[in-house]
């Protein structure tokens, strides 16, 4: 039957997840619940159905459509739906999307394969993102071996949080690691992503001891993260890793805040004072003054 997984979405001519023009398949599910998370459509590991009513004409296609003749159709939440996908189907005004689907290696690698002119001409590669990828470690293996025997470039965007063998064997086979460090104090991680980071930095620090190239990526977050106190414990802590890695600071926006309403989740972080948000060259500055490569942008 072969290793198959669950992915939201394969995305060609990303730009900012890695070197050279990249391919990002976003995997399904998530550990952590981060307030500010750009990506809400992966935060449940098993495929759902999205809903949106001001686009329905009241066409009665999916009642027909539908094998089970769900009720409560006009929400998301209908108990009877087994998110087969046939009113997606066969809704004429778009108001209805899969959020997930299943797939196998194989169908992945076709898909991937199509952009390797791009990759070739620009040095870029495929970028495995999430969701929290390293949440499906056996689909991402198989993806990371099937990559490399067509000697595409693999990137693996992630928090980090993991058992240290999965670390290990991603490591093995991935080109590149994009951990994503989102606060240093314990207290503050647990608060607005939901889990403790001691596994997270120790993970980071044990990355950073390894040949695998290394980037660390800082959503700086106005009000959370950008200060100088939070700066300076991130910095000294990246500094005095064995290889200490280079840095991108990712600078904050809200885009992500229309997608919660589509997956009735609340958007628990507060608009924050962009006015008196920290310059990011203001933060660069005080970790490259730590030794640190810093770059902003991804």
């Amino acid at each position: 039957m072969g290793i198959t997984g669950t992915l939201f979405d394969i995305k060609p001519f990303a730009v900012h997840d890695g070197p050279g023009i990249r391919t990002t398949v976003f995997f399904k599910g998530c550990p952590l619940r981060c307030a500010w998370c750009h990506n809400p459509e992966g935060l449940l590991a098993s495929c759902h159905l999205i809903i949106r009513p001001e686009r329905c004409i009241g066409c009665g296609e999916c009642l027909a459509a539908c094998p089970d003749h769900a009720p409560a159709m006009e929400t998301s939440l209908a108990p009877t739906c087994r998110v087969c996908g046939a009113c997606v189907e066969a809704c004429p005004a778009e108001a209805r999307e899969l959020a997930g689907r299943t797939a196998k290696v194989g169908e992945v690698m076709e898909r991937l394969l199509k952009d390797r002119p791009f990759f070739e001409e620009s040095g870029g590669g495929v970028t495995f993102s999430g969701g929290e990828p390293l949440a499906q470690p056996d689909f991402l293996l198989a993806l990371l071996s099937a990559c490399g025997k067509e000697g595409l470039h693999t990137a693996v965007d992630t928090s980090g949080y993991a058992p240290r063998s999965v670390i290990s064997d991603v490591a093995s086979r991935a080109e590149l690691f994009l951990f994503d460090l989102k606060h240093m104090d314990t207290d503050t991680h647990r608060r607005l992503t939901g889990v403790n980071n001691g596994r997270i930095l120790s993970n980071l620090a044990y990355l950073a001891g390894t040949e695998t190239p290394l980037v660390v990526r800082i959503p700086l977050v106005p009000g959370i993260n950008d200060g100088q106190v939070h700066l300076e414990k991130a910095g000294r802590f990246l500094s005095g890793l064995e290889t200490p890695p280079p840095v991108h600071l990712l600078p904050y926006h809200s885009f992500q805040k229309s997608k919660y309403g589509l997956f009735t989740l609340p958007y628990s972080l507060p608009e924050p004072d962009h006015a008196a948000a920290r310059p990011p060259v203001e933060a660069a500055a005080q970790l490259e003054g730590l030794g640190l490569t810093v770059r902003i942008g991804g």
